[in-house]
Parts: C-alpha cells; sequence; structure tokens
C-alpha cells in the first residue's frame, strides 16, 4: 500500500495535513503513531557509517516526524523544532552579523523586545520599532542595513494586523521577513504563501495546545537558509525533548478542530465585551470595528483566532475582576484548551519599560483573555459576574 509523498500532502486540506504530515507507520512494527525515540545516542555498525542518525542534539526519529508535520502546516519545505519559541526566535537572530538592522512590528511579545534589546543590541544589531499596520512605516524605516523585518499579526496583546503580502512586496532583495505565527496557528493563516522568507511559532502555544509542553518551531522554504538553520540548531543544541516532540505532534494533529472552536468562542466573547459599558475597548481583528479587520479578513482563513485584548475603565476595575472571574485561569501563556487570563503589564511585557509600554497601549487596564474551547455561554456569563462585582 502506497502513502502520500510530501508533493501531494502539501496540495491538501489543512487538516489532512496535520493528521498525515511525518506519521509514517513504524517500519518495525506498524505502529501508525510514531514511537518516541528516547534515545540520546545511536549505534554506528562501523566506523564512518550509521543507520541515519548518531546523536539526538543533530537529529532525532522523533523529532524529524514532528518536523515534516511543522513543515506541511505551513506550506513550507523545511521544519526545525526548538525548546522554546524564544529558541526559535533567537535562531533567526543568528542568521544576522554584527552591524545588520532590523525593522520590527511596535506590538511584539514583551519576550521577543527583552532578546533583541537585552541580548542581541549589545552584539552589534540595531532595531527600529514602527507600526507595520502601514507598509509604507516599514519601507521608512529600512537602512542600507537592514537585513530583517521581524513581524507578528495579530501582534501581542494588542491584536494588531499587518498586510504580510504588501510589506513583503515593498521589500528589496536580500532583506528576510520573519513573521512569529503564533496567534494565527497554521491553521488560521500561512505566511511563506504571503512572501515570508521565515515562519517562527512557539508551540507551546496552539500547536501543543494543552498547556503541557514548551516548544518552538521554525519553517521555510528556501534550501540554503534551511541549512544555515539547521547549522544553529545543532550548534547552539536548543531543541526539544522526544517527549516534548511527540506532544507538539499529537497537538498539531487536532489543531483544525480546536482553532476553530477557539475562533467562534472568542467572536462570542469580543462580541460581549464590545457591548458592555464597564469596558472601555476591544481588541478583537474578528469585529468589523477592528482597524485591521479587511486585511486579517483577507489573509487569515477560517476564522481570527482565540485571542482577545480590552481594556476597563480604571486600573481598579482590572484588578477585581481578574479577583472574581471563575473560569478564566489567571496564567501566563496562551493557546490551550482551557481558558486564561493575562495582565500583559505586569506579566507578558513586563520586560518592557513602563514608560514605553504605557505608550504603546499597553497600560495596567489592559487584560488578555486566551478563550479556550469551553462553552462560550458558559464563558461570557463568567465574564458578565466578574464585571457585575468589578463595577461594585
Amino acid at each position: 500500500m502506497g502513502r502520500i509523498s510530501f508533493e501531494e500532502l502539501i496540495s491538501l486540506s489543512p487538516s489532512t495535513r496535520f493528521v498525515h504530515g511525518g506519521q509514517e507507520p513504524d517500519k518495525a512494527f506498524g505502529a501508525v503513531v510514531p514511537p518516541i525515540y528516547l534515545s540520546s545516542t545511536f549505534h554506528q555498525p562501523e566506523l564512518g557509517k550509521n543507520l541515519g542518525y548518531e546523536y539526538s542534539r543533530t537529529a532525532n526519529p522523533t523529532r524529524d516526524a514532528l518536523e515534516e508535520q511543522l513543515a506541511l502546516a505551513e506550506k513550507g519545505r523545511f521544519g526545525f523544532a526548538f525548546a522554546s519559541g524564544s529558541a526559535a526566535t533567537n535562531t533567526v537572530l543568528n542568521l544576522l552579523e554584527s552591524g545588520d538592522h532590523v525593522v520590527a512590528g511596535d506590538d511584539l511579545y514583551g519576550g521577543t523586545y527583552r532578546l533583541f534589546e537585552r541580548a542581541w543590541r549589545k552584539l552589534g544589531l540595531s532595531f527600529t520599532y514602527v507600526d507595520p499596520s502601514d507598509p509604507e512605516r516599514v519601507r521608512a524605516a529600512l537602512t542600507e542595513k537592514t537585513r530583517l523585518v521581524w513581524l507578528e499579526t495579530p501582534t501581542n496583546p494588542l491584536l494588531g494586523i499587518c498586510d504580510i503580502r504588501a510589506i513583503c512586496e515593498l521589500l528589496p532583495e536580500g532583506v528576510l521577513v520573519a513573521v512569529d505565527n503564533t496567534f494565527a496557528s497554521p491553521y488560521l493563516q500561512n505566511p511563506l504563501e504571503l512572501g515570508a522568507h521565515v515562519v517562527v511559532h512557539s508551540t507551546t502555544k496552539y500547536i501543543g495546545g494543552h498547556s503541557d509542553l514548551v516548544g518552538g518551531a521554525i519553517v521555510v522554504k528556501d534550501p540554503e537558509l534551511a541549512e544555515r538553520i539547521h547549522f544553529f540548531q545543532n550548534a547552539v543544541g536548543a531543541v526539544p525533548s522526544p517527549f516534548d516532540c511527540y506532544l507538539a505532534s499529537r497537538g498539531l494533529k487536532t489543531l483544525a478542530l480546536r482553532m476553530e472552536r477557539h475562533s467562534r468562542n472568542a467572536q462570542a466573547v469580543a462580541e460581549f465585551l464590545a457591548g458592555h459599558p464597564m469596558v472601555e475597548r476591544v481588541y478583537y481583528p474578528g469585529l468589523p470595528t477592528h482597524p485591521g479587520h479587511r486585511v486579517a479578513k483577507a489573509q487569515m482563513k477560517h476564522g481570527f483566532s482565540g485571542m482577545v485584548s480590552f481594556s476597563l475603565r480604571s486600573e481598579e476595575a482590572a484588578r477585581r475582576l481578574l479577583r472574581e472571574l471563575r473560569i478564566f485561569l489567571l496564567a501566563e501563556s496562551l493557546g490551550g484548551v482551557e481558558s486564561l487570563v493575562c495582565h500583559p503589564a505586569t506579566m507578558t511585557h513586563a520586560s518592557y519599560p513602563r514608560k514605553e509600554r504605557e505608550a504603546r497601549g499597553i497600560t495596567d487596564r489592559l487584560l488578555r483573555l486566551s478563550v479556550g474551547i469551553e462553552d462560550p455561554e458558559d464563558l461570557i456569563a463568567d465574564l458578565s459576574q466578574a464585571l457585575e462585582k468589578a463595577a461594585g
């Protein structure tokens, strides 16, 4: 019985690619789920010859299966798994040289900003932050030393949207475009199809989907770029364990189902919040009032993700709300099946200096929801009772 080739799989629907990518039955016993190869090293029959593997930092069969699955999920050609999303981000920056310049969106995950400013700036990279919702602002920030444009869309935590294709078409040859696609997931958005060179994920989030692993990923199409990324993956060694690869692979198989539910629930929650008198502003690209709604609708498929941010009319109201929520759990991270609430200013984005953080709209009144897959009526009821108590 023949199996579907990589080239055939990549033309199929996302749900099919997610389930079958990298999932060849085990050659020894026909196991449908690829085995978890926990071995750190592999026997070599004789000097200079191996059976395909030598040492698990360089390559591991379980990781290889996940990496093929990731490549197919993003409609790329080469996938790379890492120990965290930050490790994946760091590997992209390893492609640059001292003196190079990076243009980045001005609403970024706090850990990415911390990595840029406190690790790589002192090593000779320079960074300019712009609002990428207008592609012309990105072009205006370019210098002769610009080698990378770093984008998030939707952004963390303000759910901003930028037009990936329009930005890519404006850039000169030699400038890489990397998109952190964590908030959208490969089910809702595929940046490589829109012109990006590199896609980055925290697989901790929607790809894993169950809040039980920490991991990252890079996907590219270009073989030369893939070779350079593999060099740093092996040299630096920030790779996930085989068991975490198994968990990420298992999560990816149900991504389509989960993202549809996350998106439907988030849409309902956003619409509820938008009509509540306690809420000052709602950030969700699925709302027609969102300034990036038109672009998001064009480049995102099947929905607008499960992330919703909103600001209340006072800091004290935000703190009271956090104390009163019963289903939404106050916690870092996102993308799991359970609903979470986060206070970005003191949690995910605390690495921003306060003045800069507030100038970007990340105030103490801002809350970020990772809307899970529970019943939407229960989630809205939880928010409703908490808002009522916060008002008192």
